[in-house]
């Protein structure tokens, strides 16, 4: 019986963004395996999301903070944008800043062990010097998708956001033939994947 023995290439590779050759494999492997790990990259690994804000002075996700440009779903909108490494299951983060200007993810009071990913990313805008934005943040390790109605809380002010976790943003493939020897019918298939920044793309594939 013919045997073959796939080998793995990097081709190209930056903090955020890899693309990968796996070669030679049988003929239809290239789909299942491509298929397999999309949906393992997408879903089952480990990342760090925003799921749940507390801001001072807000009861609920529907309100306004006298001052601030932006009303609270455009707020919690944005800090679902925010990417955030941790080394630790969960951290509560503050935020607490006056105005003028515009308030950034690298506001955020961090300790040892956790990096804003996206420092520049936009939180909110303060119109004066008068003007305060103070929050607490609670971070968490999980994996894939956390819809906020599933974190529900009984406090009041304490707002669920719905959460991405996965630190692998998109993931694509194709296949093409390759030969080994004189023999055309194999697989090429290559992968590209790219991230939040949390996560090496090559080491996403381990």
């Amino acid at each position: 019986m013919f045997s073959v023995n796939p080998k793995f290439a990097v081709e190209k590779k930056d903090k955020n963004y890899g693309r990968f050759i796996i070669e030679p494999l049988p003929y239809g492997y290239g789909m299942t395996l491509g298929n397999s790990l999309r949906r393992v990259l997408l879903t089952s690994l480990l990342g760090s999301a925003i799921v749940q804000v507390k801001i001072e002075g807000v009861k609920h996700e529907f309100d306004v903070i006298p001052g601030v440009k932006e009303d609270v779903v455009e707020i919690i909108l944005n800090l679902k944008k925010v990417k955030i490494k941790l080394d630790k299951p969960s951290v509560v983060l503050n935020l607490d800043v006056k105005g003028p200007g515009v308030v950034a993810a690298k506001s955020i009071d961090v300790p040892t062990g956790v990096t804003i990913l996206n420092p520049d990313q936009a939180i909110a805008t303060l119109s004066s010097p008068k003007t305060r934005l103070k929050m607490e943040l609670l971070v968490e390790q999980g994996m894939g998708f956390l819809p906020a109605e599933e974190r529900e809380s009984s406090e009041i002010g304490v707002i669920p956001i719905d959460a991405i976790h996965a630190p692998v943003l998109r993931v694509d493939y194709s296949i093409s033939a390759t030969r080994v020897g004189r023999m055309t019918n194999f697989d090429k298939l290559t992968l590209e994947i790219s991230t939040d920044g949390s996560i090496d793309p090559q080491e996403a594939l381990k």
